[in-house]
């Protein structure tokens, strides 16, 4: 990406093991994120453009002498940020804050997942092994795991879901689906998606969500307070990052809920600073640390109890990068999936 709206395949040098902890991956599949339509937005000219893409499954064709966990010829995925798996942050869980870590996509000397493949630093804390092969029907549903299903479930614990609990989701994006996922998977009772979009309001409720709010600020916040006896969600997820979402996120929450913002925020200070303040509301969130529920979330996925995979409603080759692009911001395109 060279600056805004501006995506180009180019060839650039095979990637080459770095350090003994790297691994190169060939990637076999990988996506466009709702992240990536901020830059596709509003990147400013970027010289020598910016590699793009943070979500893969791939083969592992070379490791470093100190990489030990994966091995050659594995297919692997691969978690949006990179991380050692021994620091104290990994060791709670909290990967994408690990002091020898970092994110995959977003410039600063380490590449992007949409292509042909990619080297991989700290393999042995980052790459997560699958046991399926490379054509397996699953594909799609395990690529989730390397962000939006992961990001999901870290919306919902964020924001305290539980069994019994009035959860509204705030984005029928692909995380916001998988958000619904998530909290049917914790056990919530009810679930409301605020959204837009007929057709993504439909796999809302495939995926277990209970009532459907279409309209924006005040309107979507009467709603949903109708919706939910006058009070409003125990559990909101932000899963969009505008100020406006943020707002109704905040808004929605009864007193002593619990907003849980995965959406990569687009703005300085967190919007309702009064309301939830005085009714006690928790905001927690942040990049989910998806490398620490993989584990958890991929018996659900390899036995069917979920099916985030289908939030992927078209596929690409590398050349079709650009028009897939323009296709999720144009709203035509949910979610892009790449075959290299």
């Amino acid at each position: 990406m060279h600056r805004a709206g501006d995506v180009r395949i180019e060839t650039v040098p095979d990637p080459v093991l770095q350090a003994p902890t790297d691994a190169i991956i060939r990637v076999t599949r990988a996506c466009i994120c709702g992240s990536d339509l901020w830059p596709y937005n509003d990147l400013p000219p970027t010289p020598g453009g910016q590699q793009m893409g943070h979500e893969a499954i791939g083969i592992v064709e070379a490791v470093g002498a100190d990489v030990h966990r994966v091995t050659r010829g594995q297919l692997v995925v691969m978690p949006f940020a990179f991380s050692d798996g021994t620091c104290q942050f990994c060791d709670e869980g909290l990967h994408t804050s690990c002091t020898h870590g970092g994110f995959f996509g977003n410039g600063g000397g380490i590449g992007g997942a949409q292509a042909e493949a990619l080297r991989i630093p700290q393999a042995d804390g980052t790459l997560f092994a699958l046991p399926v092969g490379p054509d397996d029907a699953l594909m799609p549903s395990l690529l989730t795991l390397s962000d939006v299903m992961g990001t999901g479930h870290h919306a919902a614990v964020c924001a305290k879901v539980g069994p019994g609990k009035r959860v509204a989701v705030v984005g029928d994006g692909a995380v916001g689906l998988c958000g619904v996922i998530a909290a049917k998977r914790l056990g919530a009772e009810q679930i409301i998606i605020l959204g837009r979009h007929k057709d993504r309001l439909a796999l809302a409720q495939r995926f277990g969500a209970t009532d459907v709010v279409t309209e924006r600020g005040e309107a979507a916040v009467q709603h949903l307070r109708e919706l939910t006896g006058g009070f409003g969600a125990h559990s909101v997820l932000e899963c969009v990052g505008s100020e406006a979402a943020m707002r109704t996120a905040a808004l929605i929450a009864r007193p002593g809920g619990a907003v849980g913002r995965v959406g990569v925020p687009h703005y300085d200070g967190t919007p309702a600073g009064q309301q939830t303040f005085f009714g006690n509301v928790s905001v927690a969130g942040g990049p989910a640390p998806v490398r620490a529920t993989i584990a958890e979330l991929l018996p659900d996925v390899m036995e069917g109890r979920i099916e985030p995979g289908l939030v992927f409603d078209r596929t690409v080759d590398l050349d079709g990068v650009p028009d897939g692009y323009r296709a999720m911001n144009a709203r035509e395109a949910l979610k892009v999936m790449v075959r290299p």
